[in-house]
């Protein structure tokens, strides 16, 4: 595996990659973006790249301009090192690892804001922090131009804002129906994986496989025929009854709008859940059958 810290070795890399310098059949890449800290979901996401295109890139980069005042962007772990070990031994072929000064060179004043889809939800606690994810998610896909990118449904927001800014602004590389959303992976007890999970204590650690357990019996309930109110009510008290404080937010939402629906429309829809526990904020999402 190849690694590049600047956008020129990037850039070499890439088009060896792809054949270019030698006439070969240009060869289909699949860009897999992270902020590290690695774990089998980003895994996962490798190996469902590799299973779709000729050769896989992964970035990893903390980018400073989704994090807010209040969110302490030097916590962020970072472990390079060990996360590109885990990158080759699963077949990564270019790990693209930028400084903030490379990603962001002085001068640096555009940012690209996805309104609708960013609104709300995580959107709605984190002001700005969508503009940063579209403005930094679009930098990566100019900077190695993949054939097809890919993302954990976990962060289903962010899967959102990201297939509305590559529709909006007609990328080709990747094209919109080539951003691909791979379910989210998940520990033994349900809870899904997040590089969060490790803030947890062993007692909140338990306590946190109540969230998808209380997500399945909602919708249960939703999927019955329950009113939809009453259903997230219930699931927001069986949070805070195994030890959450009040979730920021539990909507059922339409799976391509993220508008909130207060009756099943026929049309997919998601419960998506954002609760802290111990002070970690989890968060969450399933699919609703119509």
């Amino acid at each position: 595996m190849q690694t590049a810290h600047t956008l020129d070795v990037l850039r070499t890399n890439v088009a060896k990659l792809r054949g270019a310098s030698d006439g070969r059949e240009r060869a289909r890449i699949g860009l897999v973006p992270t902020m590290g800290a690695l774990h089998e979901g980003h895994l996962t996401l490798v190996r469902r790249a590799l299973e779709e295109c000729d050769a896989v890139a992964a970035s990893i980069f903390v980018n400073p301009t989704q994090f807010g005042p209040n969110e302490d962007l030097d916590a962020y772990p970072r472990q390079l090192a060990e996360d590109a070990a885990m990158l080759e031994a699963e077949g990564c072929a270019l790990l693209w690892a930028p400084s903030a000064e490379e990603m962001y060179p002085e001068g640096f004043v555009t940012n690209i804001s996805v309104t609708g889809v960013s609104e709300g939800l995580c959107g709605g606690s984190r002001p700005g922090h969508f503009d940063g994810v579209a403005t930094v998610v679009n930098k990566l896909f100019n900077q190695v131009q993949p054939d097809m990118a890919f993302f954990g449904e976990k962060d289903f927001q962010q899967l959102a804002v990201i297939r509305a800014m590559a529709r909006d602004l007609d990328l080709a590389f990747p094209h919109v129906h080539s951003i691909i959303g791979v379910p989210t992976v998940r520990e033994s007890d349900g809870l899904a994986m997040s590089s969060r999970n490790r803030y947890l204590s062993d007692a909140n650690r338990a306590a946190a496989a109540n969230l998808p357990r209380a997500m399945q019996a909602a919708i249960a309930q939703i999927e019955a025929g329950a009113q939809i109110a009453n259903a997230l009510s219930e699931l927001e008290k069986a949070l805070m009854d195994a030890g959450f404080d009040k979730p920021d937010y539990t909507v059922l939402a339409d799976a391509a709008s993220l508008e909130p629906l207060e009756r099943l429309s026929g049309k997919p829809a998601r419960l998506l859940v954002a609760a802290r526990i111990g002070g970690t904020r989890l968060i969450d999402n399933m699919a609703v059958s119509c």
